[in-house]
C-alpha cells in the first residue's frame, strides 16, 4: 500500500515566504523568479531555493520561455486544496481578519482559474436555486439549462473517463466566506466568459476583480443577482 507524504506538502507549506508565493501564484497567472521574490519580501537566490522545494513537492512547475523562466502552479487541484487551506487558516475573529487580510479581493477574486469571494458564492447560490446545479455524494453536477448559454458555458455531453477523473463543476470552499462556489472547468468557462464580455475586469491587486457595470446588468437581468449589494455588504 502505498502512504501519501503528507510530511512533504507539510513541509513545504512551512514557510511564510513561501506559501506568499503560492498565494501570488494563486492568480493564475506565471511569474518569474525575480517577480516572486518581490511579492514575498525576499532575495531571488533564497526564492530560487525556495521554489525548488516547492516543485519538488509537486506545487509549483517552472517552465523556461526564451531567457526567462516563469512558475506557475502545478493545476488548478493545487489551488483549490490551497484555497481550501486559507479557508482554515487560524486567526482571531476569523471571518473579520480572512477579509481585512483579503483587502480589496475579498469581494471578488481569482481563485486560479474561476471565481471567488461573496459574488461568486451568491452566483453558485443562484446555479443551486434555480436547479442549474444539484449537490450530490458531495459534490455538484451541471444540469442542461438555457441559461448556462448566456453564462458561456458549454456542457458535456456525456461523462468521460476525463470526466470521472475531474468533474465538470466541483465545490471549492470560499477563503472568506467559509462557502462554497465553483470551481473546475465549470468554473473556468464562467470567468473566461466574464471576462471576454468585459463583465469583470482586474484591479491593482492581481488576485482581485472589479465588476463593470455591463457585468452587474447582466447578472441581474440573468440570474437577478444585485451585485452591488453584494460589494457594498
Amino acid at each position: 500500500m502505498t502512504t501519501p507524504r503528507f510530511d512533504i506538502i507539510g513541509q513545504a507549506l512551512s514557510d511564510a515566504s513561501r506559501t506568499r508565493m503560492l498565494c501570488e501564484l494563486m492568480e493564475g497567472r506565471s511569474f518569474t523568479n525575480k517577480e516572486l521574490a518581490s511579492a514575498a519580501g525576499i532575495t531571488a537566490q533564497t526564492a530560487t531555493a525556495h521554489l525548488r522545494m516547492l516543485q519538488n513537492a509537486g506545487l509549483v512547475l517552472a517552465e523556461k520561455r526564451g531567457r526567462c523562466v516563469f512558475h506557475r502552479l502545478a493545476n488548478a487541484e493545487v489551488a483549490g486544496v490551497l484555497e481550501q487551506l486559507a479557508a482554515i487558516a487560524p486567526s482571531s475573529h476569523l471571518h473579520l481578519a480572512q477579509r481585512r487580510k483579503a483587502g480589496d479581493i475579498a469581494q471578488l477574486r481569482s481563485c486560479y482559474d474561476h471565481l471567488a469571494g461573496p459574488v461568486a458564492v451568491a452566483l453558485t447560490g443562484k446555479f443551486l436555486d434555480r436547479d442549474m446545479l444539484i449537490e450530490e455524494n458531495g459534490g455538484f453536477r451541471a444540469c442542461g439549462h438555457e441559461i448556462w448559454q448566456k453564462l458561456g458555458v458549454c456542457l458535456p455531453q456525456r461523462p468521460s473517463a476525463a470526466e470521472a477523473r475531474q468533474p465538470f463543476a466541483r465545490p471549492c470552499m470560499d477563503w472568506t466566506e467559509r462557502r462554497l462556489h465553483v470551481s473546475g472547468p465549470l468554473g473556468k468557462q464562467i470567468l473566461a466568459h466574464f471576462f471576454d464580455q468585459g463583465w469583470v475586469t482586474r484591479n491593482s491587486h492581481k488576485r482581485g476583480l472589479q465588476i463593470t457595470g455591463l457585468g452587474s446588468r447582466a447578472l441581474q437581468e440573468i440570474l437577478d443577482l444585485r451585485c452591488e449589494e453584494l460589494i457594498n455588504a
